[in-house]
């Protein structure tokens, strides 16, 4: 936790971006760098019955560390992506409960 799910961006990219990315977001975070998981979804995005090209989306699910820090954690998504020529990112994050996320059979 957390993990990052990336859509509309090619695995080459996050391959590329994810370990600068992870270091950085671990120290915003103050969490492991193993505590991360980014997963990249191949993804087709359909608008008048075409295929077309869309900006990067990427969604964080993560516990809630507060707004400066979603702020932080949104820049360095945004700013790794944007170095890998995406002018458009959309950003958006999932806020987990503690008592609903296990992990082994026993939540946190």
């Amino acid at each position: 936790m957390p993990q990052l799910i990336f859509k509309g961006v090619k695995t080459s990219t996050v391959k590329e971006i994810s370990a600068k990315l992870v270091n950085e977001l671990s120290l915003i975070t103050d969490s492991p760098r193993d505590y991360f998981t980014l997963e990249c979804i191949e993804t087709q995005f359909i608008f008048d019955g075409e295929v077309t090209d869309l900006y990067p989306i990427v969604e964080v699910k993560w516990f809630d560390r507060g707004q400066s820090c979603k702020d932080r954690v949104a820049a360095a998504i945004d700013k790794a992506l944007r170095l890998h020529g995406h002018d458009t990112t959309e950003i958006f994050f999932a806020t987990l409960e503690k008592e609903d996320y296990y992990e082994n059979g026993v939540h946190y």
